[in-house]
């Protein structure tokens, strides 16, 4: 832990600390969970109570090729007790735009609902945002959707700026 942006990380909030760490094949189950904790999210992820246990495997096997990645890091903040309680997953993103820069894209903010207003959502992007910095990043991206109105004024509240339209193309 020398370095701020290196993990494990500790990070101390207003009644706790949590500690960011790189998040292992054992943490999908927990990491899941939480990207099925809002009204999206429940209707597009896995459902935590299908038989067994393959329902995951997709979740696994994305895993593998998101750890595999040097430029992707997939991050778990847990509690003193072990839990999961919040997670993001970062992708530094190389282009010839901008002079050559590299962008930092994050992902997937979670912060378990039971943890929300607790400062680990601020605490979480404010690491991000240092972790690209550290790695050459010139500008940090995120989308988040268009329903999540609570999510956007968040982010625009830490100073993120509405400045793009974004279109997606489901090819499925």
């Amino acid at each position: 832990m020398d370095e701020p942006t290196e993990l494990p990380h500790r990070l101390a909030l207003r009644d706790d600390v949590v500690t960011l760490e790189r998040a292992r094949v054992a943490d999908v189950p927990a990491v899941v969970a939480l990207l099925r904790d809002d009204a999206i999210g429940a209707g597009r992820e896995a459902p935590a109570d299908a038989a067994g246990d393959e329902h995951l495997a997709p979740y696994r096997e994305a895993f593998a090729a998101v750890d595999a990645d040097p430029n992707q890091l997939l991050v778990v903040a847990r509690d003193p007790d072990g839990e999961v309680v919040g997670t993001l997953q970062l992708t530094l993103l190389h282009g010839l735009s901008r002079g050559g820069a590299t962008r930092l894209q994050v992902e997937a903010v979670r912060v378990a609902s039971a943890r929300r207003g607790s400062g680990l959502g601020r605490a979480l992007l404010t690491w991000a945002v240092a972790f690209g910095r550290a790695r050459g990043a010139v500008l940090a991206q995120l989308t988040t959707d268009l329903r999540r109105e609570d999510a956007r004024r968040f982010y625009e509240d830490l100073g993120w700026v509405h400045s793009h339209a974004g279109l997606k193309l489901d090819l499925r």
